[in-house]
């Protein structure tokens, strides 16, 4: 509103001419108008200069809600700490009878390391409060002087109350880093996940226990938990991890089965796991639902891996036929050139045309071992002994004879012509 936007240039402008609170000082302006611009420097998040206003409302007023924004906002500062406690501790000198000083008196003392003035503000705190806020208040003293024990047990008051997750984490951080009791903690948030539910940020803190612990299979049984609340991405990545550390194919299809919207990675682990058939189907159906000519080829792949017979002539017509209706749609990619010829070329059906799609392949990957080994056994196969000899010493070259195909390969080609 320009209203608002005038009073703030305003008072900007006597702050450039003055300084921060002489000019505030000078310019004398309205109670009203400075909590305007207390408010306007807290959204700014200049809490330096909000301190400074509230002080200045405090010293007019004499009213403890602005001595204890300037307390907050020195501690968002960190800045004019010890001011401010001198003027907290003189508030509290004209009122004897209150707990409000020493809570925020706390938090001061131990930004500028006053441990034991904040261990005596929380003793006194503690001796007169039962308070749940003013536990949690009071625990930050005790950490801060080591004894972890009291801290623990006034958080435990706390959280026993409360069941609030930042206090649970809070419990948990201190037990796994300062008392060893990491295995003490684990059942405790493993109880309230289970009774109160929680947010990422808690089940993400068990399963870094459970990773310490090297328990995977905790570990991925909250991975699925925290998925089934919040479905990522990331989370299912994780757990597909997880079922790959514990060599658990089984278990990982079995999750992906029963979570729509993920079947493409399923279709990669029944493909991984030689299970064709199941990996044709989902082909078909992602053919039918995008015409993308990628799964023909795809399909043309799963029936010939999953036949029994490879030999078939009806099999090699329909395997065929899926690499034709995909190459005449557009695929081109030189895994399923060089695939589509190798196989032309080992079952002896059309060893010309297979060579020709090899090279196709070798035109995209110049490089690739396997294809140039494909390209050895086309000209083997063409009878072209001398090109086999040469191509197929590049690949061994290059790989050795540890795979069994390379190994047989070069065996037959180098007998060949002899």
């Amino acid at each position: 509103m320009p209203w608002y936007r005038n009073l703030i240039f305003s008072f900007l402008m006597s702050m450039a001419t003055f300084g921060s609170l002489h000019a505030i000082e000078q310019a004398r302006v309205s109670d009203d108008s400075l909590i305007v611009y207390a408010i306007w420097f807290d959204e700014q998040q200049n809490f330096a200069r909000s301190r400074e206003v509230y002080a200045e409302l405090y010293d007019r007023t004499g009213l403890k809600e602005y001595l204890f924004r300037e307390a907050t906002t020195a501690l968002l500062s960190n800045t004019a700490i010890r001011n401010t406690i001198d003027r907290v501790l003189k508030w509290e000198v004209k009122n004897p009878d209150t707990l409000e000083g020493k809570r925020i008196l706390i938090p001061l003392y131990l930004t500028i390391d006053e441990g034991k003035l904040a261990l005596t503000a929380s003793e006194y705190l503690l001796e007169r409060s039962g308070n749940i806020a003013d536990l949690e208040i009071a625990s930050h003293s005790y950490l801060y002087g080591g004894n972890f024990k009291r801290a623990l047990d006034l958080l435990m008051q706390v959280y026993e109350e409360s069941f609030n997750e930042d206090i649970l984490l809070r419990i948990a951080f201190v037990m796994d880093t300062y008392t060893n009791q990491r295995k003490d903690v684990i059942p405790i948030i493993e109880t309230h996940l289970k009774i109160h539910g929680g947010s990422e940020k808690v089940y993400l803190a068990l399963i870094d226990f459970y990773i310490k612990e090297n328990d995977i299979s905790s570990m991925l049984r909250t991975y699925i938990a925290l998925f089934e609340n919040y479905p990522t991405e990331e989370y299912l990545q994780k757990i597909l991890l997880a079922y790959a550390y514990k060599q658990d194919a089984v278990g990982a299809m079995r999750f992906l089965e029963t979570h729509h919207g993920y079947e493409l990675s399923l279709y990669d682990l029944y493909k991984v796991n030689k299970l064709y058939k199941k990996a044709f189907i989902l082909a078909d159906r992602f053919y039918k639902v995008d015409k993308n000519p990628k799964w023909l080829a795809e399909k043309a792949v799963l029936l010939f891996e999953g036949a029994k017979n490879k030999k078939d002539k009806k099999l090699i017509k329909q395997v065929i036929n899926y690499f034709e209706k995909a190459l005449k749609a557009g695929v081109n990619d030189s895994l399923y050139l060089n695939y589509y010829g190798y196989t032309l070329v080992d079952v002896g059906y059309n060893i010309n045309k297979g060579v020709s799609l090899i090279e196709r392949a070798i035109k995209q990957q110049p490089d690739n071992i396997y294809y140039l080994d494909s390209l050895a056994w086309g000209y083997y196969k063409q009878k072209r002994c001398k090109k086999a000899y040469k191509v197929m010493k590049q690949v061994v070259k290059s790989e050795g004879l540890d795979e069994e195909e390379i190994a047989m390969h070069w065996k037959a080609i180098k007998r060949c012509g002899k």
